[in-house]
């Protein structure tokens, strides 16, 4: 069974720090396309980032760009999300993803496997 695993989330102040963590097992993801998405009440799920496993290639939604940064650390099959600079629109449930493709998507449909989610709540 594919497995993932998150946590770190929590509530944060504007301008704040978090770093969410998604810890991968059941099978290799070496050759898998890993991702974080959000998704806010009411609204639909978004993509935030994805990264490619082997080369660390990173692709990232504009609204973030420059606030947050996911990496990889393949000797403990983790993926992590760096979230700087909080704002309240950031407020979402947030959730790792892993896709049985190896070129870059952003549709959710396209992720095969999906953590539990983590809740993250920035203040005003």
């Amino acid at each position: 069974q594919v497995r993932l695993v998150e946590s770190g989330g929590g509530l944060v102040q504007t301008g704040g720090s978090l770093r969410l963590s998604c810890e991968l097992s059941g099978r290799s993801f070496s050759r898998y396309l890993m991702g974080w998405f959000r998704q806010a009440p009411g609204k639909e799920r978004e993509f935030v980032t994805a990264i490619d496993w082997i080369s660390s290639r990173t692709e990232n939604a504009d609204s973030v760009k420059g606030r947050f940064t996911m990496s990889r650390d393949s000797a403990t099959n983790t993926v992590y999300l760096q979230m700087n600079n909080l704002k309240p629109e950031d407020t979402a449930v947030y959730y790792c993803a892993a896709s049985e493709f190896t070129t870059f998507q952003i549709e959710p449909r396209a992720y095969h496997y999906w953590g539990q989610g983590t809740q993250v709540t920035v203040s005003s």
